[in-house]
Order: C-alpha cells, then structure tokens, then sequence
C-alpha cells in the first residue's frame, strides 16, 4: 500500500519542456492525435525551426525574413483549407475607409445572404503576430465566412503590419487601423443593422483586439464596442526576458516552445513590431502589461487559450487581471492542440474548430 509519505517523496512531473527538453508537440502525451497526424504531414510535429535571423540582425535582414515567412504561412493557409466544403449562404463585399493616420484601410465585409432584423457585428483582427498575412487569404476569409453564417456581420480589416505586403509599419500602425475599423463598424451600426459590436481577434490579432479596447478606455470612447473575444493572444513581449523570469511569471513559453511556434520566432516579430523596443511595457503595444486601472470598466471579454501553446499563460494572467479589475470575464482553455490550432487546423479538429465558432455567436448575442 502506498503511504502519504510515499507520495511526498515522489517528485512532480513537469509538462512538456520542462519536464524533458527533449519532447516535441509529437511525443508530448496531452497532444490531441489528430492534431499530431495533421502536423506530421506538414514536418511540423517536432521542434520548430529556428528563424533564419535574429531581433539583433539588420532591420533589412529581418524586413527579408518576414517576407518569406509570409508567404510560407500563406502557403500553409492555402494547404489546410484546400478540400474543406464551401461556406454558403454569405455575401462578401469591400469597403474602403480612411484611418486615423490618413490611410487607406480595405474592410472584408462577410454577411448572411438572407437576413432579417438587427444582428451582431464581429470587428475581426487576423492572425499574424501583428507583422504578417492580411484579410485576403483563404483560412482567414473562410473563418469571416463561418462567423457570418451563424447570423452575424463580420467585418475583416486588413491593417497594417510590422513586414510583409502591407508593411513595414510598426507599432501603432496596425492599432490606429483596428481602432479606425471599430470607429467606422459603430458608425455605421444602423446602416448595417447591428445589434452590438464585439472585436475578435487571433493570435496577433488577439493582441490587436485587446489593444483596441485599451485604447478606447484612454481615449473615452468605451461605447464604440459592446464586449471582446481574444484568441491565443500573443501579449507579453516577453520573449527575450530571463529563462529564470519567463520560468517564474510565464513558464508555457519554455514549457511548449517549439510547438509549432517558438520563442525565437517571437522575438523576431516582436522586433518588426517593435523595432526601437520603446514599448515594451506599453500596454497598447503589449495588452499584458495593462494595470488594474487601466481594464477598470471595460466591457465584457472572453479570453480562450490552447493547452499546447507558448503563449498559454500570458492570455490566462490577462484573464485574471480582468476578473480582479471588475471585469466579467470568461477564460476557456482547449487542450490538446498548439497555438491558434482550433482557427487553423478545421479539417483535423473539426469540432473544436466549430465549437469556437459557436462560441463566439453565443458570446455576441449573450451581451
């Protein structure tokens, strides 16, 4: 018989990572199978590979970097929801608006072709890491597509980035684009025949969502939104601390490293985003760093993360920030599956894929 002594001397088992260095998202016994199957036939089930570059290397190198890593991310959209059924019932049309800086702003407008009466809207703020990818590729259209075919308006913006096609533009670039969206969404709220409004973002655009609800608390503008959905938001900025002070404060970025996505990565887009590294400790730049004050007030938010992901812990502290702030708010974690992996992965993980789908609809009619 096994004594409570005996179970004291048995040391813990620490995931992923931590646990041995050696595990991969392939070997790691909480992956989802089908999600390891998936990967595999991308050579995606191992370590990541590091980036080409590092945040050190020149602005110009880094600029080259991203270009390629776009198109390599473009390719893998193309890949994952190539067969996949097409969504039907929805119309899509183009707005074009000007920003806050004078810009041109293209928005992705995806509604149902049959539709009646006052509906929620869904500002959506693509994945990317703030630096990568635009409106118009096929997995971040077809997400607009199944948003909309819930019965809600979904309007996709194509901000600006860090790198790639619609860069180089840095912080606050793509912000003050995420903000001029939600100014014109609210603006036009009768014309669309919107009930409420909620911003949704993914992974980079996770980040962009939460910004763009910090900035509208500071500029007093509170009513342009009526709730937040924030996917693997990518926040912190703290890929390039201490091993000793991510271990403390944020282990899931030694943790799961290297699945799919790596701290390596991060730092690179972190410096397109970044590059003077001024603000770091800004939370418009890097929701995480937000106050108490600051998230005092908001709306309500709804922050889900994936068991998998290196970024796993940054959304859940901002979670609880907003719960001790006064904030209602609800956090969900997906296990099994790496970062953004219930977006991008449809065809493995159908259901989960859905289920946030559903979710979102649910959060949206529920405020």
């Amino acid at each position: 018989m096994t004594t409570e002594h005996d179970r004291t001397l048995v040391p813990p088992s620490l995931p992923g990572r931590l646990g041995d260095p050696a595990t991969d998202f392939g070997s790691d016994p909480r992956s989802d199978a089908r999600l390891v199957a998936a990967m595999t036939a991308f050579g995606m089930n191992k370590h990541a590979a590091p980036p080409s570059v590092t945040a050190a290397d020149p602005r110009s190198a880094l600029l080259e970097w991203g270009a390629a890593a776009e198109a390599g991310f473009e390719q893998l959209y193309d890949a994952v929801t190539a067969g996949l059924p097409p969504i039907t019932g929805v119309t899509r049309t183009v707005e074009t608006i000007t920003g806050i800086d004078g810009n041109t702003i293209k928005l992705y407008m995806h509604r149902p072709a049959q539709s009646e009466g006052l509906m929620p809207g869904i500002v959506y703020l693509h994945s990317g890491g703030m630096v990568l990818l635009s409106m118009n590729n096929p997995l971040h259209l077809r997400w607009a597509d199944q948003l909309a075919a819930t019965g809600m308006i979904v309007v996709g913006v194509d901000f600006r980035n860090g790198a790639g096609k619609l860069g180089p533009n840095p912080f606050p670039a793509g912000l003050n684009d995420s903000f001029s969206a939600l100014q014109w969404t609210d603006t036009h709220r009768n014309k669309l025949g919107l009930s409420k409004i909620v911003v949704v973002g993914d992974s980079g655009g996770g980040n962009l969502a939460l910004a763009t609800a910090l900035k509208a608390k500071q500029d007093g503008q509170l009513t342009l939104f009526d709730g937040v959905y924030a996917l693997a938001p990518h926040i912190s900025g703290a890929y390039d601390w201490s091993v000793e002070d991510q271990a403390s404060e944020l282990p899931s970025l030694l943790e799961n490293d290297q699945y799919f996505t790596s701290l390596a990565t991060s730092q690179v887009l972190a410096s397109l985003y970044d590059p003077d590294c001024a603000n770091r400790r800004n939370p418009l730049a890097w929701p995480y760093h937000a106050t108490g004050e600051d998230l005092s007030g908001l709306p309500p938010h709804v922050i889900s993360t994936n068991e998998l992901d290196s970024v796993r812990d940054e959304g859940l502290a901002y979670a609880r920030k907003l719960a001790r702030a006064g904030v209602s708010v609800i956090s969900r974690t997906v296990n099994g599956i790496v970062h953004d992996g219930d977006v991008i992965f449809e065809a493995a993980l159908p259901e989960l894929h859905h289920s946030a789908v559903r979710d979102i609809h649910a959060f949206a009619s529920s405020l």
